[in-house]
């Protein structure tokens, strides 16, 4: 079985930085992309960004410039560091790690969710 824990969320003032990490253990035989999403009430699922076994990256519109995801193979964590806050991003922030499969597949793992709350 593989594990997602997150951390590093939690109430930011507007304008401050957090960085979220998402530790992944258990029986893993490789991992391709790593993501992070966020889901804001009544809003659907977004993807936030995204980081490829190679280091490419690609980033939603609304945090350019603003975010930054970086992932560590040998920790099989990936990071997010938002700057410049704002109150809409506050949200349920997920990551999302590609794992491979003994057969040669890809099957999508999900974190449990850490809540960012960018309030005065």
């Amino acid at each position: 079985q593989v594990q997602l824990v997150e951390s590093g969320g939690g109430l930011v003032q507007p304008g401050g930085s957090l960085r979220l990490s998402c530790a992944a253990s258990g029986t893993i035989f490789g991992i391709r992309g790593m993501a992070w999403y966020r889901q804001a009430p009544g809003k659907q699922r977004e993807l936030v960004a995204f980081i490829g076994s190679g280091g490419s990256t690609n980033y939603a519109d609304s945090v350019k410039g603003r975010a930054t995801i970086s992932r560590d193979g040998v920790k099989r964590t990936v990071f997010l560091q938002m700057d410049m806050l704002k109150p809409e991003d506050t949200a349920v922030y997920y990551c999302n790690i590609e794992l491979r499969t003994p057969g040669g597949g890809i099957e999508g793992k999900w974190g449990q969710g850490t809540q960012v709350t960018v309030s005065s």
